[in-house]
Parts: C-alpha cells; structure tokens; sequence
C-alpha cells in the first residue's frame, strides 16, 4: 500500500518562465538552469474551527522528504540533462539525510536517482509537473 503524502511542488525563475512560455507542451525542452524543489509532507487532519467546523480538513503534517530537480547537460549528460536529489527528513533528530537503497522508492548517490520514473515524461522533457494557470 502506498503511503500517503502531501506534495508542494515550486520552481525558480528560469523554469517559471520556460512554462509561461508554453514550455515543455510547445515542444522545446526546459533551459538550462531549470530547478524545481518538491517538498512532502505526511497529511494531518485538523478539527479545530473556523475551516474544519463540520468537516475535518487536511492539512500538511509532519515533513517526510525534500526534491530537487536541476537541469545541467554537463553535470548531468547521462540523465537527459537532468540531476536528482532526494533527501529524507527525520522528525526527532530534526536532521535531513540522503535517500537510499532503502528508501521507497530506492534510490542511490548519483544524482540518478528520479531517472528511471522520469522516462515516463520522456514527452514533457522529463518532468511530470505542469504549470498552474493563474
């Protein structure tokens, strides 16, 4: 069974302006410079009033995990350009630590570690994440 999360995904400016630029749907790949951070949080419900007054509402919890996506072609040329990094956080000691084998899912050192699932947005140059119209 997979575990629940909260996720809120934010990009930097060069990547906010490849998406207002129609990017990766107008086909072009993101620049160089690219970086998105994704950071997961463990849901919690709250029933306190005003916004949970019938109905409890979900709101971020305890922090489980920090992402980053980079996009270099020269420190990444074997990840499509792409650089990963995922790091876990541990609620009691306050502390972040790399992701690793043991991690679900597992993931290794290298900066390869979101390679693999990426292949699936091969299309949107590698990320899954659209952007948000406002």
């Amino acid at each position: 069974m997979g575990q629940n999360i909260m996720r809120l995904i934010v990009a930097n400016p060069v990547m906010i302006t490849a998406y207002k630029e129609g990017i990766p749907g107008n086909g072009k790949p993101f620049p160089e410079g690219s970086k998105i951070a994704k950071i997961e949080w463990r849901p919690k419900k709250i029933t306190d009033p005003p916004f949970s007054a019938g109905v409890p509402d979900t709101v971020p919890g305890e922090l489980f995990a920090v992402e980053f996506i980079e996009k270099d072609s020269k420190r990444f040329p074997d990840t499509h350009g792409w650089g990963y990094g995922t790091f876990e956080y541990d609620g009691a000691s306050g502390t972040f630590t790399p992701a690793t084998l043991a991690s679900k899912p597992p993931q290794g050192h290298d900066a390869k570690c979101g390679a693999a699932c990426h292949v699936l947005a091969a299309s949107k140059d590698y990320i899954f994440t659209e952007y948000a119209k406002r």
